[in-house]
């Protein structure tokens, strides 16, 4: 079973992730086997917070061209996680 630190890969910060922080809801890369159980209590291990939903979605990778040569981003897990109210992650703030 894998830990806490190797199911969070590493968070999502763009835009559209900024946006959804309003709603109290943050992204983040997650290994792609993992459950919505196992990313829940990652989240509030690492995070020292309380989880209330958690929604996920396999992105498949991106058709890249260089020059001539074409081949494929990798695929991987993308996991939306809705906290209680009143509770924040810090590493998205600053």
């Amino acid at each position: 079973m894998p830990t806490p630190y190797e199911i969070i890969v590493r968070p999502l910060i763009t835009e559209k992730n900024t946006a959804l922080m309003q709603e109290n809801k943050y992204s983040f890369e997650v290994l792609r086997s993992a459950s919505k159980p196992e990313i829940k209590r990652a989240v509030e291990y690492i995070f020292n917070v309380s989880v209330e939903k958690v929604h996920t979605m396999n992105v498949r990778g991106k058709l890249k061209r260089r020059g001539r040569e074409t081949g494929y981003q990798r695929d991987w897990k993308k996991a939306i996680v809705t906290l209680a109210p009143g509770d924040t992650i810090g590493i998205f703030e600053s």
